[in-house]
């Protein structure tokens, strides 16, 4: 009997490639190799991934495709590809998620929410010739999370990712994770992450966790027992992962991180002034306070970490002068690694709810603009200052923050404060991959509209 074929597709966003752009800095799709881990063995099983090659069409019995709201539109393309030669197209992922009606438009059937929970409904549905149109996914027990196909992706990945737990109990106003994955932190056993991990070819991981430590005790004792696993089987892995400021009030911890192999974390920073914490609604740095900044980032250093600081260009506070600030914080502050974003709204997030009220978001030519929701372009009007104003400091931002000078200095400060050459290293090319990103063209304000043409004619 011969196999039913299954394709998984991951699509790149084509007007900004992003983190595709260098090998460095590309992530699996992790989630696609969920999806192939809960398929049954008599399916053949290939994944296509745009983070390393165009998409050329190939023969299958049914398609998969996930997406962000930056690669929709091309998800959309490839789907309509696929249906035009009869083949039945499922689609799933965050943007799915939080917008399946517009989704439904391009695909056969949609999956809304954590896909490894109804995964196994579809491809009984499917051999049965009774696929349905929705398959609503509740929240998955990450104790019976299986094993990624990670023999499935591409080995040219540097990284591999991995998954310890999923939701946020924080209600930032600009971030979807909440309401894709829940408020409730759940965790996944160690002894199961640990045996993931051991699988790996990979010397380098990306644990892709909103936050590794979160916000309770039980939390940091999951971490605890992580790191201390990963020291007593001697994996010898390098990693980074995100995690909130609280975790600088923990320097034990930081030490056994370090120890077990971590070489910087994510901070979800966002702004040097109290009022746009407000704005985003960012609870941890507002309790903690902006002044406490410069010693938690000291803290992290003890360790030998280096910060990889994330923050917002156009908080609704924001004006020119304000913008100008952030960039001279960023530059004087021993933040490692600078990730510099436009505010982005996303679909399923209060702010994207919020300027769609107030008609303030103008990038809505869907689904040909959600490309431009790839935090580098400008999709909304800001409230104190013209789009073309918020899209001219960005650029100027990105020109000073990630000018050869300006990361030169950075090494020589991450290898002072770290006293750690390897962690400097880190620093050091993840500030190219960030610059990569944010250099490879200038923001636009993206009134309707720049480009609607389609790149369905590459996929033959």
């Amino acid at each position: 009997m011969n196999k039913k074929t299954l394709i998984l597709i991951n699509p790149s966003n084509q007007y900004r490639r992003g983190f595709a752009l260098r090998r460095q800095s590309r992530q699996v799709p992790l989630g696609l190799g969920i999806i192939a881990a809960l398929t049954p063995a008599n399916w053949k099983i290939i994944i296509l991934d745009e983070n390393i090659k165009p998409i050329r069409f190939r023969e299958a019995d049914l398609v998969g495709i996930t997406a962000f709201t930056s690669t929709a539109q091309r998800a959309y393309e490839i789907a309509s590809v696929y249906r035009g030669k009869g083949i039945p197209v499922v689609l799933g992922g965050i943007h799915v998620s939080m917008l399946p009606d517009e989704a439904l438009q391009y695909g056969d059937a949609v999956v809304i929410g954590e896909a490894e929970t109804s995964w196994p409904n579809v491809i009984n549905d499917f051999e049965a010739g009774r696929l349905q149109k929705i398959y609503r996914s509740p929240h998955a027990d990450l104790s019976q999370y299986p094993i990624p196909r990670h023999d499935l992706f591409h080995p040219s990945y540097l990284f591999a990712s991995i998954q310890t737990s999923r939701g946020c109990p924080m209600d930032c106003d600009f971030c979807s994770v909440p309401t894709f994955n829940g408020h409730s932190y759940r965790l996944r056993p160690v002894e199961a992450i640990l045996n993931e991990m051991e699988t790996l070819p990979q010397k380098l991981i990306y644990f892709v966790d909103d936050n590794i430590t979160g916000y309770s005790k039980a939390s940091e004792k999951h971490a605890q027992e992580l790191f201390e696993g990963m020291i007593r089987r001697r994996l010898k892995k390098e990693w980074f992962a995100q995690a909130s400021l609280n975790i600088s009030q923990n320097p034990e911890l930081l030490k056994l991180a370090a120890r077990s192999g971590c070489k910087m974390l994510l901070i979800g920073i966002e702004a040097e002034d109290e009022n746009a914490l407000r704005d985003a609604n960012k609870h941890v740095n507002l309790a903690l306070g902006t002044k406490t900044y410069k010693h938690a980032f000291r803290t992290i250093h003890q360790a030998g970490i280096a910060v990889l600081g994330a923050f917002i260009y156009g908080m609704d506070s924001d004006t020119p002068s304000a913008l100008q600030n952030r960039t001279k914080f960023i530059e004087r502050s021993s933040v490692d690694v600078v990730q510099a974003s436009a505010m982005t709204p996303l679909p399923g997030t209060r702010l994207f709810n919020r300027l769609q009220q107030e008609n303030r978001i103008i990038a809505h030519y869907t689904p040909y603009s959600w490309k431009y929701f790839h935090f580098s372009d400008v999709v909304f009007k800001p409230a104190k200052m013209e789009a073309q104003e918020l899209a001219d400091n960005l650029w100027m931002a990105y020109q000073k923050i990630f000018s050869k000078k300006s990361l030169r200095i950075k090494l020589l400060r991450t290898l002072w404060n770290t006293k750690n050459l390897r962690t400097a290293v880190w620093a050091w090319n993840s500030n190219l991959n960030y610059r990569a990103v944010s250099m490879e063209k200038p923001p636009v304000v993206c009134y309707d509209l720049q480009n609607i043409s389609s790149e369905t004619d590459d996929i033959h």
